[in-house]
């Protein structure tokens, strides 16, 4: 028995590291099993450890309660077998809540109770491309957006040439998928940290279609996808903003059966210790038709759906009780491609029409013949005219009630959103004992207008006529 001297603080929801020196020789990605038992009273929870080159060994654990945390290892080696030790889980800082959860079926919150509604973009292979100063430009970008959540990949695409892979090699003819790169994931690791420290979420896509038999990494069996998620997992899931997203356009990948997709996302949810949420991304022939994967499945946490049309988003609550994210909903841009060029106008307003009805929604961007080109492949910088919008839409949510639908179903807030359509008034029933303050909101102009009086009773409110306005409706007494 090997005992450390571990008298270090960790705080609630961060991350414990054990480094332990052990077997180079080899293939240790393999060959070496490290597992540890973190005890807390008596909750223990199972984490795997990773080999990360050089003949270091590294164990990751994100304590949940505060307290004296004991561990143990265990391995088929004697270098790495029966370390244990202790250390002390203290309260998180202040911008610390912990990680992301469902909170009453349709919404999110962070584990101490506060409250998250994701504001997502997609930037999928901004960590992939080697170059340093897109990667600061973009997180510069980041800073300074609306975005609270981003989808990244961790395979490349097939006609990418990236300087580093998950696994060791650098091109299709020597790569070893028995063999993963420790400094990809660091680099990787270090932008983890960077998106922490701005507070947003990182949803990684594990899985993709686009690899075209080029990579050889959407083709690969169920033993080799399950030992690469192992691994993913081992190193990544200590990070407490990270989601898993199975796999983006998961119904274009023909060398996968839905029944492969349940078995993988069931895996992820038996080998992830801390639960991280869970979902998996449809494909669309855009505009023509759609096939979501089924969300009542119970190892799904949240609905992530592509779709154009967001006036589903009712329908899709009201068939699935859990949150609507709806990750594509279409890129404003100039791309040729189908997906990549709707207006700053029709993406502000999908957000707004998915939004008043209970789901949230993801941004993309997709302009070819910028400095930085296409934000969802690099990042860089952002240059539509939604960004500002949207910023103003989360201020305006974020106001407003956790569910602002049920808030609507018990008779104290509502947003009504009307789209195109360019009305000269409208009606509502509103209860006759109670009052209610109306403003009209102005969603591309983003302005906010206190209509006269308190209104209560069936009332007649009159509008501009004009298209993309909202009402919002609040109670002020009884």
């Amino acid at each position: 028995m090997i005992v450390e001297s571990n008298e270090h603080e960790v705080e609630r929801w961060g991350r414990f590291e054990l480094v332990l020196e052990g077997p180079s020789e080899g293939n240790p990605f393999r060959d070496t099993q490290l597992t540890a038992h973190f005890q807390y009273k008596n909750k223990v929870i199972k984490v795997d450890g990773f080999y990360d080159g050089e003949g270091i060994y590294r164990l990751r654990f994100m304590p949940d309660q505060l307290g004296i945390w004991r561990y143990a290892t265990h391995s088929n080696h004697q270098e790495l077998n029966g370390h244990t030790g202790e250390f002390h889980c203290v309260e998180p800082s202040s911008d610390n809540h912990g990680p992301v959860r469902v909170k009453d079926d349709y919404g999110f919150a962070y584990e101490d109770g506060k409250s998250y509604i994701p504001f997502g973009t997609t930037c999928y292979h901004w960590t992939h491309n080697g170059d340093e100063s897109l990667e600061e430009l973009t997180l510069q970008t980041l800073k300074q957006a609306p975005f609270n959540k981003i989808r990244m990949c961790m395979l490349p695409t097939h006609d990418m040439n990236p300087p580093a892979l998950v696994f060791e090699g650098t091109c299709p003819e020597d790569v070893d998928k028995t063999r993963f790169n420790p400094s990809f994931f660091r680099h990787l690791e270090g932008r983890l940290e960077d998106l922490l420290h701005l507070g947003i979420e990182a949803d990684i896509v594990l899985f993709h279609p686009y690899d075209k038999g080029y990579w050889g990494f959407d083709s690969m069996d169920a033993e080799m996808d399950c030992y690469y998620l192992r691994y993913v997992i081992a190193r990544l899931s200590a990070y407490r903003h990270v989601w898993w997203s199975l796999s983006n356009e998961f119904d274009f990948n023909k060398n996968k059966t839905v029944d492969d997709w349940d078995r993988l996302i069931q895996f992820v949810q038996r080998i992830d210790p801390y639960q991280h949420l869970r979902s998996i991304h449809n494909g669309t022939k855009m505009y023509k038709s759609s096939s979501l994967y089924d969300f009542t499945k119970p190892w799904i946490t949240h609905q992530s759906i592509q779709h154009w049309d967001a006036e589903l988003t009712t329908s899709w609550r009201e068939a699935c009780h859990k949150p609507v994210v709806i990750d594509e909903i279409s890129y404003e841009g100039n791309s040729s491609r189908r997906w990549g060029n709707i207006s700053g106008q029709e993406m502000t307003h999908r957000f707004w029409e998915a939004m008043s009805r209970g789901g949230t929604v993801g941004h993309g961007e997709s302009f070819i013949d910028k400095e930085t080109r296409a934000w969802i492949s690099t990042g860089g910088k952002l240059y539509g005219e939604c960004i500002e919008r949207i910023a103003f839409l989360r201020e305006i949510i974020e106001e407003g009630p956790e569910d602002w639908i049920r808030a609507a179903q018990e008779g104290s807030y509502w947003l009504h959103y009307f789209g195109g359509h360019q009305h000269a008034y409208k009606s509502f029933d509103l209860p006759q004992d109670t009052l209610y303050r109306v403003e009209l909101i102005d969603t591309w102009n983003m302005i906010i207008t206190p209509l006269e009086n308190t209104w209560g009773g069936s009332i007649k409110i009159p509008l501009p006529g004009k298209p993309y306005m909202a009402l919002r409706i609040l109670k002020v007494r009884t």
